[in-house]
């Protein structure tokens, strides 16, 4: 069996916007839409807002997926045609992408487990910065940080906003951790650091009475967290398509040369 035949069935999702309702009927008019857990690969058409939801609804399916642009942002996602669609995807290029899981638990005791497939941040929920102290591997490297907060990202979510807190790009094929401050105060100079993916990492909220903070997972979010607990979780991994040429390797490797 060819490469392409593979991906014989296709089942398309789409985001609200008018463009990408326009392109999902074009597209259902050509290839059929086959319902996603009877296709053979799963294409999004939309934003990068959209491919996350898409591939934490098929977190544990295996399926690959394949996004077109017809959103705001697209760095996740391929040029957007109507044109051989069944031979683009035979082409297409694989990167697997291991999700965070975040353990939150909260003032009254509550544990909340979340995925994030860009980052796990901890954001102050008020006007007062926070005060974490952070651990890795079960060893106190910082006792306290003064900040808006810290983010820990994948090499996938590297780009988005761990890249806007001033933290670094990572090859989607590095085997690495951002832990990234957002606004850090105190100490002054702290820029954050490179984590082996194996890392397991726990930020402890100080003075969480006072000064409460809340814990997001993409878009999963627990208020007033005490502890949050994140490791990469490498019984999932997930297949995103990429045409060659314009693989997630190469979009990171031009992202940091300012293209």
């Amino acid at each position: 069996m060819s490469k392409s035949k593979r991906y014989e069935r296709i089942a398309f999702v789409a985001s609200p916007s008018a463009e990408a309702q326009k392109a999902l009927e074009q597209l259902t008019d050509i290839y059929g839409n086959q319902p996603a857990d009877e296709a053979d690969v799963v294409v999004a058409l939309g934003g990068d807002g959209l491919m996350l939801q898409t591939l934490h609804a098929h977190m544990r399916t295996n399926k690959p997926i394949y996004g077109m642009h017809r959103g705001t942002v697209g760095f996740l996602m391929n040029e957007y045609s109507t044109h051989d669609l069944r031979t683009r995807l035979g082409s297409a290029r694989e990167s697997l992408i291991n999700p965070l899981l975040m353990r939150a638990t909260d003032v009254n005791g509550g544990v909340h487990l979340h995925h994030a497939i860009n980052e796990v941040a901890l954001f102050r929920q008020t006007y007062q910065a926070a005060r974490l102290r952070i651990l890795i591997d079960e060893h106190e490297r910082m006792a306290e940080l003064i900040a808006d907060g810290i983010l820990v990202a994948t090499p996938a979510g590297s780009t988005a906003y761990n890249l806007s807190a001033q933290g670094p790009i990572l090859p989607i094929n590095a085997q690495l951790l951002a832990l990234t401050p957002i606004s850090a105060f105190r100490p002054r100079r702290w820029r954050g650091a490179l984590l082996p993916n194996t890392a397991f990492v726990v930020v402890e909220v100080l003075e969480g009475d006072k000064r409460p903070v809340a814990a997001v997972a993409d878009h999963d979010e627990v208020r007033d967290v005490r502890r949050v607990e994140v490791l990469s979780d490498k019984t999932i991994a997930m297949r995103m398509l990429f045409d060659p040429g314009h693989s997630l390797e190469e979009r990171i490797l031009r992202e940091q040369f300012g293209h």
